[in-house]
C-alpha cells in the first residue's frame, strides 16, 4: 500500500509496507468487509420479505443505513486493495471511487442523527409519532441526507475540472482524496463543513439521547430502564464512531506525529477503527438486538391477521424505545 505521511514541513512523503505486512493487512480488511457485508445482507433479506418492515419509517431509515454502509465498505475495501495491487490508477476512476466513498461516509452520521430524532419523537411524543414520521417525510429526509453529503464532494470535483488540476483525470495518481482534490479551497471547505456537521450532530446526539434517557427513566421499571440505557449507550457509541470520520485526517496526523516510526501501522489501525468497525455496530444495535428483526423469519411475508398486525406494531414500538 502506498500511503502518505505528513512530514514536519507539511509535505507528504510516501512509504510502503513489507510483503508480509501487506498480505496480513489485506486479509484483515477483506475478511472484515465480507463478514460485515454478509451480516448486513441477511438484514436486507429479512427486511425485503416482510411488508410490515418496509412500511415503518424506523426500519426504512435503518435499511437505508445498512445499504449505504455496504456500498461504503465495498468502496473503501476496493480502494484499499487496489492501492496495493496497482499503486496508481486512472484519475477518472479514482474520482468515481472517491466520490462514492465520500458520499456514503458522510451519509452514515447524518442518517444516524435522523434516526436519533425519530426515536426521540417515538419516545417523547408517542401520540404524534404517526403524524410526524410518515413514509413520505422519511423518503424526503433520505433525499436530504444525500443532498447534504453532496456538498462535501461535488463542488470540489467541479473545482478540479475548472482549474488546471483537471488534467488529473487523464493521468494516473495515488488514489487518495488529498491527491485528487488538492486545491487549498477544497481543504478549507472540508474543514469548515466537517466542523459544522460535527457540532450539529453532537447537539442532536446530546439533546435527543438525554431526553430519551430521562423519559425512559420516568416511565419504565428497573429492568426496562437498564435495557433502555444500554440501547441508548450503544446508539451513542455508534454515532460517536461515525462522527470520528469528520476528524479522521486530524486523528491520523496526530497519531503519526506521536508515533512517527510506526506510522504505517497507526494509519492502518485508525482506518480499521474509524472506517470499518462502525459498520459492524449497526447490525448489532438495530439487527441482532431488535426483536422484530431477530424474529423476522417467523413473520408472514405479506398478509397476516389483524391481531398479528397489532402484536407486531407493539413490538416495533417497544423496539424503538
Amino acid at each position: 500500500m502506498n500511503v502518505s505521511s505528513p512530514s514536519q514541513n507539511g509535505s507528504l512523503s510516501s512509504s510502503r509496507d513489507s510483503y508480509n505486512n501487506a498480505v496480513i493487512k489485506n486479509v484483515i480488511v477483506i475478511a472484515l468487509g465480507l463478514i460485515i457485508n454478509y451480516i448486513n445482507g441477511t438484514l436486507i433479506h429479512t427486511f425485503r420479505k416482510h411488508q410490515i418492515l418496509y412500511a415503518n419509517p424506523r426500519y426504512v431509515l435503518f435499511i437505508h443505513l445498512v445499504i449505504n454502509d455496504m456500498i461504503q465498505l465495498t468502496t473503501i475495501v476496493t480502494l484499499f486493495v487496489t492501492s496495493y495491487i496497482f499503486q496508481k490508477i486512472n484519475g477518472t476512476l479514482c474520482c468515481i471511487i472517491i466520490s462514492f466513498a465520500v458520499f456514503t461516509t458522510q451519509n452514515s452520521p447524518l442518517n444516524l442523527a435522523v434516526m436519533a430524532l425519530q426515536c426521540y419523537i417515538t419516545i417523547c411524543f408517542p401520540l404524534r409519532h404517526s403524524e410526524i414520521c410518515t413514509m413520505k417525510r422519511t423518503y424526503i429526509v433520505i433525499a436530504w441526507i444525500w443532498a447534504m453529503s453532496s456538498i462535501a464532494i461535488l463542488p470540489d470535483i467541479c473545482l478540479v475540472v475548472a482549474m488546471d488540476y483537471g488534467k488529473l483525470f487523464l493521468s494516473t495518481i495515488y488514489c487518495e482524496r488529498d491527491n485528487l482534490l488538492r486545491h487549498p479551497v477544497s481543504k478549507q471547505k472540508r474543514d469548515v463543513l466537517y466542523s459544522i456537521y460535527l457540532v450539529a450532530i453532537w447537539i442532536v446526539l446530546f439533546y435527543t439521547y438525554l431526553h430519551m434517557f430521562f423519559a425512559a427513566k420516568a416511565a419504565r421499571s428497573d429492568g426496562d430502564m437498564k435495557k433502555a440505557r444500554n440501547t441508548i449507550l450503544l446508539h451513542g457509541f455508534q454515532l460517536l464512531l461515525c462522527i470520528l470520520t469528520y476528524v479522521y485526517h486530524l486523528i491520523v496526523r496526530l497519531l503519526v506525529y506521536l508515533f512517527p516510526r510506526d506510522f504505517l501501522d497507526v494509519i492502518f489501525v485508525s482506518y480499521i477503527f474509524i472506517q470499518i468497525l462502525p459498520r459492524l455496530v449497526s447490525p448489532i444495535v438495530y439487527g441482532v438486538r431488535d426483536q422484530l428483526f431477530s424474529r423476522g423469519q417467523q413473520l408472514p411475508k405479506h398478509r397476516f391477521p389483524l391481531l398479528r398486525r397489532q402484536t407486531v406494531c407493539k413490538n416495533i414500538f417497544k423496539a424503538a424505545r
